[in-house]
């Protein structure tokens, strides 16, 4: 058994460190409810855009986009959206695994894999992984901006439109609640058309035909018009993936810091028995010694 003074020493740093991850559990929650109003800031916008770009891809327009046609996959695409910090728990590791997963189904299609990263740690793991990463955006902090992604995004969407990727995937952490935060993969590219019969709020429209199709009237043509609304639609999405996986981000350090402290709570707990068991074994050891040293005089 340690002695007392070396649990004692223990229990002084385990409770330094009990400190700290409170603190860091008391800054997450705070940056949590701002980055869940950011989240929820974002989403009107990001939904209606993707209602509308749906209707769109099933209009007989005049001029049909090229992220709108389907076409063989001979090479896919991956976003992958990241926190740049860790300690938010098991967050990037299962996003992590179903990105692979999902990556290695393609590769054994023998379609060549493209991934761009959003994050420090989906650009730490995917080099570590030899992934052919075409382009990153790392250090966003926890207020990310539209402008820092454009670049990052534009290289995937540039080469959709190019023909040298034929899908284009989202993978990102999905806001359920502060206790759990599910990674989702997304198809963005090709745009997947609205079901027949759906209004622009993606419900059933009462009364209307499942033949019906949307279409829009453009001014002056349709051509800038719908190029310039395909490129603001991926660019909403993404901007609204890496606005909720913050969001998850801050939620997983919440729950992984109070776990932690909660740890070493219970630690400081036994460590303070063993030590109270250590200073009387020592206090009993010194009576029988003086009582020893008695009876002999």
């Amino acid at each position: 058994m340690p002695g007392a003074k070396e649990i004692r020493t223990q229990i002084t740093s385990i409770g330094s460190t009990r400190k700290i991850t409170k603190a860091m559990e008391m800054v997450a929650a705070s940056k949590m409810r701002r980055a869940q109003e950011r989240m929820r800031e974002a989403q009107p916008y990001a939904r209606k855009m993707r209602n509308v770009v749906a209707h769109l891809a099933r209009a007989h327009a005049e001029y049909k986009h090229p992220y709108a046609q389907e076409r063989e996959a001979k090479a896919v695409g991956f976003i992958v959206v990241s926190s740049d910090r860790g300690l938010c728990g098991g967050l990037n590791v299962n996003l992590f695994r179903k990105a692979v997963q999902a990556m290695s189904e393609w590769d054994g299609r023998g379609a060549a894999v493209h991934v761009s990263v959003i994050g420090k740690k989906a650009s730490a793991f995917f080099n570590r992984f030899n992934a052919n990463i075409v382009s990153e955006a790392v250090g966003l902090g926890d207020a990310p901006q539209l402008h820092e992604l454009v670049g990052a995004v534009k290289v995937p969407m540039d080469a959709y439109a190019e023909g040298k990727i034929d899908r284009l995937f989202v993978a990102s952490n999905q806001f359920v609640n502060t206790m759990t935060q599910r990674p989702v993969i997304e198809q963005l590219l090709p745009i997947a058309p609205a079901e027949d019969g759906s209004g622009e709020d993606g419900e059933k429209a009462p009364g209307e035909s499942l033949a019906h199709h949307w279409d829009y009237i453009y001014e002056p043509d349709a051509k800038p018009v719908i190029d310039t609304l395909m490129s603001r639609y991926i660019e909403s999405l993404i901007y609204q993936e890496v606005a909720e996986n913050n969001a998850c981000e801050q939620a997983a350090r919440m729950v992984a810091m109070q776990s932690a402290t909660d740890n070493a709570g219970k630690l400081i707990d036994e460590l303070q028995l063993v030590y109270n068991k250590a200073r009387q074994a020592a206090i009993t050891q010194e009576l029988s010694e003086i009582v020893g040293g008695a009876a002999a005089v």
